[in-house]
């Protein structure tokens, strides 16, 4: 099975714009590419019920973020300080980058 086209990466700062967590931005933690979804820093919260675990791990309720589905969230222009929708774009020399369709503002920060 092919992987699907996923065009939010680590680190990127997303806004969620569907669901009980719209309007709240953060970073992206992770994302798992087969299954089309992303974890936020700080969105999205569950709560999960622990046993102990031998002499390391202490038992009760643990706070951590969940998965959210990766068309649940835009990614934001730090030029358009909006949420945009993106394209891909070849620069003169081939690279392939994501710039942003309102402005065209490059958005890829790698070198």
């Amino acid at each position: 099975m092919a992987t699907a086209k996923c065009r939010i990466r680590k680190d990127d700062k997303v806004k969620v714009i569907a669901g009980k967590e719209k309007g709240k931005m953060g970073k992206v933690l992770k994302v798992l590419r087969d299954k089309n979804r992303v974890i936020i820093e700080n969105v999205n919260f569950v709560k999960r019920h622990t046993k102990p675990g031998g002499q390391t791990r202490q038992g009760g309720i643990v706070e951590k973020e969940a998965w959210i589905h990766s068309s649940n969230v835009m990614l934001m222009c730090n030029k358009c300080i909006n949420p945009v929708r993106i394209k891909m774009q070849r620069l003169e020399d081939g690279k392939s980058v994501r710039s942003c369709r309102k402005c065209g503002e490059i958005i890829d920060t790698s070198s």
